[in-house]
C-alpha cells in the first residue's frame, strides 16, 4: 500500500515499506526530475517534528512572519483570540486606509488555521468584512496576532490511536450576526485520538428557532462525515462504526 499527496510540484510520499517507497521514487524519477528530501520536517509551511508519540505539525516561522509583516513583533500578547463584546458589524463608520492589506492579512490567517483550529472562528469572523475593512475589522485582526504571538509554539499533534471510530462535535448560535441575523456553526472532527476536520461559518439560511439553528449545524457535520468516510474508504481504511455526533 502506498499514497502520494501531491501539491503542484510538492509530493509526499509514503508506503507500507522502505523497499515499495523507494520503487515508487524510482520510477517517478524516471519520468520526471525529483529530489529526495529524505524524512518529511516541512511541507508547504509546516514544519513536522516526530516525537515518541507520533508527530507535531507547526506553522511558527509562518505566524512569526505575519506578526513581522504587520511589525508587531515586540508587542503584547493576547489570552484570547476573539473578544467576547458583541460581535462584529459591517455598520462602522471608518473605512480601514488600506484594504489590500486587511485583504493580504486575513487570507494569511486562513491558512494559519490549518494548524491552528483553535481561531478558526476568529477567523472567520474577520473575514466577513473582506469587501469592506473598517477601522473595528484591522482592530479585531491584530488582536488574533497578538493571541498568536503568546501561542506561536501551539500546533497540531497527531497520534497513533488504536479508536478507529469518527466522533465529532457541532455548536451554532442563533441569530448571531447583527447586520444579516444569519447563526453561525462549527465543528471539529475526531479519528480516534486525531483531530481530522473542523470549520465555522454562516449558516446557509435564516433558521426560525436555535433548535433550528443547531439541526443546520449538525447536518453541516454530517456531511463532512460522509465525506470522510468516503475517503477513507477509498484509502483502504474503512469505518465500520456508526458517527457519533455530539
Amino acid at each position: 500500500m502506498a499514497y502520494i499527496l501531491l501539491y503542484v510540484d510538492d509530493i509526499i510520499p509514503t508506503a507500507s515499506s522502505s523497499t515499495l517507497r523507494k520503487s515508487i521514487m524510482t520510477l517517478l524519477n524516471s519520468e520526471f526530475s525529483i529530489k529526495d528530501l529524505g524524512p518529511m520536517s516541512y511541507f508547504l509551511g509546516i514544519a513536522v517534528t516526530r516525537h515518541a508519540g507520533g508527530l507535531f505539525l507547526s506553522q511558527k516561522k509562518y505566524a512569526e512572519e505575519i506578526i513581522e509583516r504587520v511589525d508587531m513583533s515586540s508587542c503584547n500578547s493576547c489570552p484570547t483570540p476573539v473578544d467576547t463584546k458583541p460581535k462584529l458589524s459591517a455598520k462602522t463608520n471608518t473605512p480601514y486606509e488600506d484594504p489590500s492589506h486587511y485583504h493580504s492579512l486575513a487570507g494569511a490567517l486562513q491558512y494559519l488555521t490549518f494548524t491552528r483550529p483553535g481561531i478558526s472562528y476568529a477567523v472567520q469572523q474577520i473575514c466577513l468584512f473582506m469587501h469592506n475593512p473598517m477601522d473595528e475589522h484591522m482592530h479585531a485582526l491584530k488582536r488574533i496576532l497578538r493571541y498568536i504571538k503568546g501561542t506561536l509554539h501551539h500546533g497540531l499533534h497527531l497520534y497513533p490511536s488504536s479508536i478507529s471510530s469518527l466522533i465529532q462535535y457541532t455548536d451554532a448560535d442563533w441569530d448571531g450576526c447583527p447586520d444579516t441575523r444569519q447563526s453561525t456553526s462549527g465543528y471539529y472532527v475526531f479519528l480516534g485520538d486525531n483531530l481530522l476536520s473542523w470549520s465555522s461559518k454562516h449558516q446557509a439560511t435564516l433558521p426560525l428557532s436555535s433548535a433550528e439553528a443547531e439541526y443546520s449545524g449538525v447536518a453541516n457535520v454530517v456531511s463532512e462525515s460522509c465525506w470522510l468516510r468516503n475517503l477513507l474508504l477509498e484509502l483502504q481504511f474503512p469505518i465500520h462504526k456508526a458517527t457519533l455526533v455530539y
